[in-house]
């Protein structure tokens, strides 16, 4: 399998990595296309991968081609790059708010996966949600699959509604759980505790809490009773963030999210 990818962030390193520890390929099959020098040379030190600043080299020498850019940098390379992939050529695209027929416009292509990673992937503990254009092949689906679940979970969606909907939660989803932990460690520290200190605090109990909820067939709702005794301290602090309506603050925040995806999507 011979990949290229165009950008070279920090989700293009996460896919390199991932693909590599996976052993889903080689480093000599993979080549990534940049206009940061400095970005492409640490990769090529880190992964020993090929690098070259010209996206019409790196697209004709492979089978599939990853976008690994900005979205709105989609503009700037799509005339460079349109017209020149292939009819057996796959792209698989993860570039936010970016629907499949606006990728097919642009890149004057028809077989097209759209996937919405999230950033723990770059451990390998990712969630990734994608679909596929009408023309990709069951063979195709299957090695999108293989790349994409190199980097951690994935969904397979037959409507592409629902990339929207995933950016809003596993997506950004992330950023919602650092915020939650973020907050929890300022508290600790308000409490007595050393930042140090907090922070361990804070992480491992949510890492625990998290391997807990994955290894029990019981509902988070359960879960979150069982560890709520009545009158206790746990009960104090819910109905704390009950009384200040947590549930629809976090909907609301979701909502706006999904509906900043949709806006995304629709210009």
């Amino acid at each position: 399998m011979k990949l290229a990818i165009v950008g070279a962030g920090n989700m293009a390193k996460a896919i390199i990595k991932a693909l590599l520890d996976g052993e889903i390929t080689i480093a000599a099959n993979i080549t990534v296309s940049d206009i940061n020098e400095e970005a492409l040379a640490e990769l090529s030190a880190t992964f020993n991968v090929n690098t070259v600043a010209n996206n019409l080299a790196v697209i004709s020498s492979a089978d599939t081609v990853i976008l690994a850019i900005k979205p709105q940098n989609l503009d700037d390379i799509s005339p460079e790059i349109s017209d020149m992939f292939t009819p057996e050529q796959l792209v698989i695209s993860i570039l936010a708010g970016t629907p499949i027929n606006r990728l097919a416009n642009k890149l004057k292509h028809d077989k097209i996966i759209r996937a919405m990673p999230n950033t723990p992937a770059q451990i390998g503990q990712g969630m990734t949600v994608w679909t596929a254009s009408n023309l990709v092949s069951p063979e195709q689906k299957q090695q999108a699959e293989e790349i994409l679940s190199s980097m951690g979970h994935t969904l397979f969606v037959n409507d592409e509604k629902y990339l929207d909907m995933a950016t809003a939660i596993s997506g950004s989803g992330p950023a919602y759980f650092f915020l939650f932990m973020e907050y929890l460690v300022n508290s600790a520290i308000k409490l007595g505790f050393d930042t140090e200190a907090a922070r361990d605090l804070v992480l491992q109990t949510a890492l625990g809490s998290i391997q807990y909820a994955l290894s029990s067939k019981i509902s988070l709702a359960e879960l979150r009773r069982q560890v709520t005794s009545p009158g206790g301290t746990t009960a104090e602090a819910i109905a704390s963030f009950n009384n200040n309506n947590i549930e629809e603050i976090i909907n609301e925040a979701v909502i706006a999210a999904y509906q900043k995806a949709i806006g995304m999507s629709t210009n």
